[in-house]
């Protein structure tokens, strides 16, 4: 990232291990909102995420947005299909939580980049090279051990992995920044959920209110949950490299996954640590092959720089490689950077936050190009 201090990147850096760390740790918040069900704790996180996010935009006073939003019905379209795929999302992992089943839905984050990977070739015809192509047929090896351990496809995993990937090919089309992109999500989810609370009151359902207040208080603070990550990351966005934030992603899946077998003590009988081990090892070709994709964009680019301007050096050519370096994961279309900048709009765990460009992790050619999250 050219032009950015150490010391900017630091704070970055930092901000980075943040946003990921708390999407990471989002395991051990679930439980605390019980006796209330999952669809009463999904109602609560989408009232109060509009509240929380509505709050900050007045802060940042950026309204703008949303006029023109309103003058593009296609648009609005598009936003309420990814309203409703990230409310499928975030229902399933609190229920996968709840009952206990925190390593199944790691899995899903796991596999996402995977999924991604294969709606990309799927739907936008993309082109895959080699080592991406090797990553996805173990990556579908390592479903078939897995389906074979739990006597049952692992549907918790595949749901949320399938409606991560879907919600990042809506994102891809939409274009807009991850603040406003879950404002404008939420306000379209707040109406559902407020007559579902309502509803749920009336019958005398309703845990809030009827527990402590401090179960009450921390019913509210799902919005917080969902909104402080987003913030943390998109001051990561800025000031560091995405390569190095398609790397950070991976601390939430590999955190949900510890919790699962150290704290909530979750059964690891052999055959499915054997399928662990085969998505890992997909992610481990994903990943090398991203950075030697970037490696060969930044060189591309330096040698370009000096070719057009003879003699360019020092400074100049740094600046061509730092720009290189951020652009060329999503030019060859790294599957973590673009995961990454997925993460970010689903606000939460591997995690469940905000949105991003391009579906199309993984691929390469100009499919592979994306919007801004």
């Amino acid at each position: 990232m050219a032009g950015k201090s150490r010391g900017e990147q630091q704070i970055g850096l930092l901000n980075g291990f943040a946003a990921y760390g708390m999407w990471g740790l989002v395991p051990l918040f679930w439980p605390l909102l019980k006796p209330s069900g999952a669809v009463e704790i999904l109602a609560h996180r989408m009232a109060w995420s509009l509240v929380v996010v509505g709050a900050l935009l007045l802060v940042m006073r950026r309204w703008a947005w949303a006029g023109e939003l309103l003058r593009q019905p296609r648009k609005l379209a598009l936003i309420t299909v990814a309203a409703t795929v990230i409310t499928v999302n975030w229902g399933v992992y609190i229920w996968a939580v709840n009952s206990e089943h925190v390593v199944e839905a790691s899995l899903g984050y796991f596999i996402n980049p995977l999924v991604t990977i294969a709606m990309g070739v799927l739907l936008l015809k993309e082109r895959l090279r080699p080592v991406q192509w090797a990553a996805v047929g173990v990556g579908f090896a390592a479903v078939l051990v897995l389906t074979i351990g739990y006597g049952h496809p692992p549907w918790i995993s595949l749901c949320l992995a399938f409606s991560f990937a879907t919600y990042g090919l809506v994102k891809k089309k939409v274009n807009l920044g991850g603040i406003e992109s879950l404002a404008a999500e939420t306000a379209i989810q707040f109406l559902p959920a407020l007559a579902y609370l309502v509803w749920l009151g009336s019958r005398g359902d309703a845990t809030f209110g009827a527990q402590a207040p401090g179960h009450a208080a921390l019913l509210a603070a799902t919005g917080l949950v969902t909104a402080v990550p987003l913030v943390c990351f998109g001051a990561a966005a800025i000031r560091v490299p995405l390569s190095t934030l398609g790397l950070l992603q991976y601390m939430a899946p590999v955190f949900q996954f510890l919790l699962g077998i150290f704290y909530f003590h979750e059964a690891m009988p052999a055959e499915r640590w054997a399928g662990f081990a085969l998505v890992w090892l997909a992610l481990s070709l994903l990943t090398f092959d991203a950075l030697r994709a970037a490696r060969r964009g930044a060189r591309a680019l330096r040698e370009s720089a000096r070719a057009t301007v003879p003699g360019t050096t020092g400074e100049a050519a740094d600046t061509a490689t730092d720009a290189a370096e951020a652009a060329a994961p999503v030019d060859t279309a790294s599957a973590s950077v673009d995961l990454a900048r997925t993460s970010t709009e689903v606000a939460c765990t591997s995690t469940e936050v905000a949105g991003t460009a391009a579906l199309s992790a993984g691929t390469a050619g100009p499919a592979g190009s994306h919007g801004t999250s």
